[in-house]
């Protein structure tokens, strides 16, 4: 199912993390996002963001799809979103995160009341708040999480760093 969406959103698969459900893997995860949207030419505030709405919808899956369960698959694709002139949008960058858990009612997908002091949820918060796009899907016993953020206009300098930055990972490795 992931790979229809890529495939109709005409974006270039750049990572893909197949991992377990293992809190331990979540330091992966994060230190992977943080120097792919680095790379792509995010601002350091985008690539903190970007990243803890990642860390916070796989702690999701954990957590709520597999109830904590150790070992249960979780897919993690980024793909690189070309600019669209219909939309006027820029270019961008898709994480589709991909479960096989119990399927989840989106209308029960809400965070807590933002002015209840306590800890712990508010990670849908963080991701909505932090992504332009969020859409949940469900199809042939998948959860699909669809998460988008598009690049900011760069000034000329900060393109011309982007593009070293991708000449730095070599035409085999982008």
């Amino acid at each position: 199912m992931a790979q229809k969406m890529n495939r109709r959103m005409g974006g270039e698969l750049l990572l893909k993390l197949e991992l377990r459900s293992d809190p331990g893997m979540l330091c992966v995860v994060r230190g992977a996002m943080e120097r792919l949207t680095e790379v792509l030419g995010f601002s350091a505030a985008e690539c903190r963001s970007v990243t803890r709405a990642v860390d916070e919808a796989i702690t999701n899956i954990m957590r709520h799809s597999y109830k904590n369960q150790l070992h249960k698959p979780i897919q993690l694709q980024a793909v690189r979103l070309k600019p669209d002139a219909r939309s006027g949008r820029g270019e961008g960058l898709e994480f589709l995160l991909c479960d096989r858990g119990p399927a989840v009612d989106p209308a029960k997908m809400q965070g807590r009341q933002l002015d209840e002091i306590k800890p712990g949820g508010l990670g849908l918060h963080f991701i909505r708040q932090s992504m332009d796009v969020v859409e949940f899907k469900r199809g042939r016993g998948t959860n699909v999480l669809r998460l988008v953020k598009y690049l900011q206009p760069a000034s000329a300098v900060e393109a011309g760093k982007r593009r070293e930055a991708l000449a730095d990972l070599g035409p085999t490795n982008r």
